[in-house]
């Protein structure tokens, strides 16, 4: 019996995933959560074999979550689980320790052939995200948010999804005077002026699921 922990901000998602995998012979839900910081202490509990991880969602976000995941938990394996299609997250990811990576548009049967591929210990990506990072891989990249380190990233996302400095001070456990230096640091990198024009860029580059 392979056993799962859902991981996602919109219950919607969650309760879908989790009605159709209840019906799956092999398959048990052990658990869900609604953010990053939920996830690693759900994996705490349960000691899922595999997580169905949401990329972005608030607070840590889903690349540090696995990253704590995959670093204190060996044999539970991550699947990232996005909107958009976007292989600057499936790049970080990866890096973070997942062994798979599906996009929202994906059928039903593929999620559940990537939980039993990962499960197994191999690695699943979507195809058609396989074949593009297989063509980026041949020529330079891009996006400039590839620039970024993971935590000049994590207070990006958060920038973009109307945090404040606070609240992103207060999910991080740093000062918002360290908030401030990242946000210098990322305006810098990045040839913004202020958080809206970082949006828009976030936007232009499928950072920012728009339709969310």
């Amino acid at each position: 019996m392979i056993r799962v922990l859902i991981v996602d901000d919109h219950d919607l998602v969650r309760t879908g995933i989790v009605r159709v995998l209840a019906d799956t012979d092999g398959i048990e839900v052990v658990g869900e959560a609604c953010d990053g910081e939920g996830a690693v202490n759900k994996v705490r509990e349960a000691s899922p074999d595999v997580v169905l991880m949401d990329v972005k969602m608030p607070g840590i976000g889903g690349v540090e979550a696995t990253r704590k995941i995959t670093r204190s938990h060996p044999d539970t394996h991550v699947i990232g689980l996005t909107a958009s299609g976007d292989e600057t997250f499936l790049q970080r990811l990866l890096q973070a320790g997942a062994k798979g990576y599906l996009t929202k548009g994906c059928s039903f049967d593929e999620v559940i052939r990537a939980i039993r591929i990962v499960a197994s210990g191999q690695h699943y990506i979507d195809p058609t995200l396989a074949s593009g990072l297989l063509s980026r891989g041949q020529k330079s990249s891009a996006n400039p948010f590839d620039q970024l380190s993971e935590r000049e990233m994590q207070v990006t996302l958060m920038i973009v999804n109307c945090q404040k400095v606070q609240e992103i001070a207060d999910s991080l456990f740093v000062s918002p005077r360290t908030v401030n230096t990242y946000r210098y640091r990322i305006f810098e990198k990045l040839a913004v002026r202020n958080d809206v024009e970082l949006t828009h860029l976030a936007m232009r580059h499928k950072l920012v699921d728009v339709t969310d």
